[in-house]
């Protein structure tokens, strides 16, 4: 199953506004009704949950409905993947925050 990720941290708004939220809830969309990309549950509730942490409510609500599909070994992969990718962007999301 091929995945598209947001490698590039100049690609994505990682600051603290609600367009980084809306972003990556965009993103979450994509994934989760397979617009443009295979449907994914795992990638679409990493996506929602990034979303959730920078505030986007209807990120939190679909994050839930798409868990509730989920096994619990998808949601633990879909969680490790949203904390590697906060880590792998912590250098780039820290400047942004500070500004």
């Amino acid at each position: 199953m091929a995945r598209f990720e947001i490698l590039d941290s100049n690609a994505a708004p990682l600051g603290a506004g609600p367009a980084a939220g809306d972003m990556l809830f965009e993103l979450g969309m994509m994934y989760s009704v397979g617009r443009d990309v295979p449907i994914d549950l795992v990638a679409a509730h990493k996506w929602f949950n990034l979303a959730a942490m920078k505030g986007n409510a209807d990120a939190i609500r679909l994050r839930r409905e798409v868990a509730n599909q989920m096994s619990d070994v998808e949601i633990a992969t879909a969680q490790r993947a949203a904390r590697d990718w906060l880590r792998g962007n912590q250098e780039a999301a820290a400047p942004a925050m500070a500004a």
